[in-house]
């Protein structure tokens, strides 16, 4: 049919407008860096956004040499290269060849700014810190109801002691509503005063976790009299409630081995201390009955 094209060409045709823009073969896009991915071929994938938009940016290894520092979480840069078309998936995006540091992105700086006030207040101070139970009966979760964290949780719990009580009280973790939802969460179930509790969710980008470093979530974590496990996102993800809890864990799947005894570890204890009772018992016995005879074998007893 004539003025029908197919997907490819209409893409292959948006290509090559944007690659005749002089504009855009030579930009530079000041943001902040989100979703920042450090790819096994050596290419970096990140996102680039302010306020009111944002674009998928990425550097190729070969463009690498230049790059001074780490790129990581919100950063702020000024970025060089070219906005081009990525024609099988018809989707712009930013081709960096140059990335220099513009200051601190404005989720860092709020994230430093109340790290230092509750840590000037004395709110990560390891004294008042309570320990976890070592042997829990009852674990209250707070995280969504959803989601690899409560699965992850609930697969770790059963094969470590299915004996154990596990409580959830789902809870939003993302979004403009998530702060409130987890301080209700934590404050019903500490309400219910069980052993130890877990809150948190699987990783994400800094605007994701960012429940997690709100002063609001990071009080109700302090006020909290039962003991608390951070597990927010994976090991390089760090956050205020990460500071607050008494302890701090690596994964939800980690906090789950933090909280839960191995049954299988207070069996082999209980073995043992049978094990030493027992030999303890024969040795009083035997202790006892030398004693015994040696009483026995005095002339007075033998009158």
């Amino acid at each position: 049919m004539a003025g029908v094209y197919s997907v490819s060409q209409v893409n292959a045709y948006i290509k090559n407008m944007f690659a005749q823009d002089f504009a855009l073969n030579r930009i530079s896009v000041k943001g902040e860096v989100s979703n920042c991915k450090y790819h096994t071929s050596g290419h970096i994938y990140f996102t680039l956004k302010d306020g009111l938009g944002a674009m998928q940016a990425v550097m190729f290894t070969s463009r690498r040499k230049g790059l001074t520092f780490r790129l990581e979480e919100g950063q702020q840069v000024v970025v060089k290269g070219s906005i081009e078309v990525y024609e099988r998936d018809g989707r712009y995006q930013l081709y960096a060849s140059e990335i220099t540091l513009d200051g601190t992105g404005d989720l860092f700086r709020r994230f430093e700014k109340l790290r230092n006030e509750l840590e000037e207040m004395g709110m990560f101070s390891p004294e008042y810190k309570t320990p976890i139970p070592k042997y829990a009966k009852t674990v209250g979760i707070v995280t969504a109801s959803t989601g690899a964290a409560i699965r992850d949780i609930i697969n770790i719990s059963g094969r470590r002691n299915p004996y154990v009580q596990l409580v959830l009280c789902p809870a939003l973790v993302q979004g403009a509503g998530a702060a409130p939802s987890i301080v209700r969460a934590i404050q019903t179930l500490d309400a219910m005063h069980l052993d130890v509790l877990i809150v948190g969710r699987g990783g994400g980008s800094i605007e994701d976790l960012w429940a997690f470093n709100d002063e609001r979530v990071a009080r109700a974590i302090y006020d909290s009299d039962i003991p608390v496990i951070s597990a927010v996102g994976h090991e390089p993800d760090v956050t205020i409630s990460d500071f607050v809890a008494d302890l701090r864990a690596a994964t939800p799947s980690n906090a789950a081995e933090l909280a839960v005894p191995n049954a299988e570890d207070l069996r082999e204890t209980l073995r043992s201390y049978d094990i030493r009772m027992t030999q303890a018992m024969r040795k009083q016995m035997t202790q006892r009955r030398a004693a015994l005879e040696n009483l026995a074998g005095r002339r007075v007893l033998q009158s």
